[in-house]
């Protein structure tokens, strides 16, 4: 019995595909990132109700990283080491994707990173479904300069490296588009934070000089609750100063007085709203696992439900879920998104997708005012950044470089 036993049990571990889920279920990331493992789950539920993958069931491996950035690196490390997972789904803030980046390189597993970053980064062994600058701050300021007629910036952002990239990067483009440096305000907060009373009233002040200003927001997590409250304290209103967020969508405007904030708007490449065919299906089916009608969906839940059909085609195509076969096998992979037509996984390991900018309503949803013609393809570095702007990753053979420099004909190293 005791041999059998000790038979049956590789047999048995080799009987279900596992997947990692790397999301933050507490601490200051958990308003954000516990929707992410939700969705994850339904998606695998609903693979395994179709048969799962190459004849066998997916099985999801849920660990809690907890908004720490070094137990980030942890937590991946036993995903891959010990529950042996073929892929893992994770990460918010790219304090936490720096954190655990290293280490799937280190041991050549794959990453899914569903949410909008600062670039300046592409390795092989992420695929970064989110939106890359050019898919989200760049085309938010043009709507911003055009539609709304801004001449000064406030530039507000959590202290990590996505707002700190981000606003260098916004900060060149401002400047090539003429804007002067005294026209530009940057500041940052720690996570967490919550006393806005004399940030607010700073804005206030920068916006009181007869040039119609805008606040560009990098604010990521619970800080945004009290940021918005101490607007509506100090009677900021949107059609005085609005804010353009990156990191507020209709998860974080679950239950909370959104009276503050109407008007406001917010850039992303999906919304709830967004009238199709297969967003209808997909809120239906998000209720329907959740048996909640009040769940909403977002962004980043999106960005996981196309890197997620994405690998799965991969997969298939590869017939194995072995790493390396699979990473080849992803570029080119095309699935189609929510908000209409096919996203494409781009040889930088970055997608296609259409930009939308939203206004906040009363509901906690968003009202499109702008959206691209077409798809946006993912630009990893940026064209407004001397060091950057020569450079392309190809991830293809031969090449398999994140960071050519097209000037110099030379590959600068890994890409990160």
């Amino acid at each position: 019995m005791g041999a059998m036993a000790a038979m049956s049990a590789p047999a048995m571990a080799q009987d279900t595909i596992k997947v990692g889920i790397l999301h933050s279920l507490s601490g200051t990331m958990a308003i954000s990132e516990t929707t992410l493992k939700d969705v994850m789950l339904m998606l695998i539920d609903e693979q395994n109700k179709k048969g799962g993958l190459l004849g066998k069931k997916l099985e999801p491996v849920v660990v809690d990283p907890a908004s720490n950035w070094p137990l980030f690196a942890e937590k991946a490390r036993e995903l891959i080491s010990k529950d042996k997972v073929s892929a893992v789904f994770g990460c918010w803030t790219s304090v936490s994707r720096k954190s655990v980046l290293p280490v799937f390189e280190e041991l050549n597993n794959i990453l899914f990173y569903p949410v909008q970053y600062e670039g300046e980064e592409s390795s092989r062994n992420v695929f970064y479904t989110g939106a890359a600058p050019n898919q989200q701050a760049i085309p938010a300021v043009d709507y911003l300069m055009q539609k709304e007629k801004v001449q000064r910036w406030v530039l507000a952002g959590t202290d990590y490296v996505y707002p700190r990239t981000t606003n260098k990067i916004l900060e060149a483009y401002l400047k090539g588009k003429g804007v002067k440096p005294e026209d530009i305000m940057i500041n940052y907060t720690p996570f967490g934070h919550s006393d806005w009373q004399s940030i607010v009233a700073d804005i206030k002040k920068f916006g009181s000089g007869g040039k119609k200003t805008a606040v560009v927001s990098t604010i990521n997590g619970d800080a945004n609750v009290p940021f918005y409250k101490e607007l509506g304290n100090q009677g900021v209103k949107a059609e005085d100063i609005p804010v353009v967020a990156f990191s507020v969508g209709e998860e974080e405007l679950a239950g909370i007085d959104t009276k503050p904030l109407l008007g406001h708007l917010a850039a992303w490449n999906y919304f709830q709203s967004v009238e199709t065919p297969a967003n209808s299906d997909f809120i239906k089916a998000w209720k329907a696992y959740t048996k909640n009608d009040k769940r909403v969906t977002n962004d980043p839940m999106e960005a996981h439900y196309i890197g997620f059909n994405m690998w799965v085609k991969a997969v298939e195509a590869a017939g194995t879920t072995d790493q390396d076969k699979v990473i080849d096998a992803m570029v080119g992979v095309s699935v189609p998104n929510l908000t209409g037509g096919y996203s494409a996984m781009l040889p930088n390991h970055h997608i296609t997708k259409p930009v939308l900018i939203g206004e906040v309503q009363e509901n906690g949803q968003f009202d499109v005012v702008s959206k691209t013609p077409g798809l946006v393809p993912g630009d990893e570095w940026s064209d407004f950044l001397p060091d950057s702007k020569d450079l392309i990753a190809d991830w293809r053979k031969p090449m398999s470089c994140g960071n050519f420099n097209v000037k110099t004909g030379k590959c600068g190293g890994k890409g990160t």
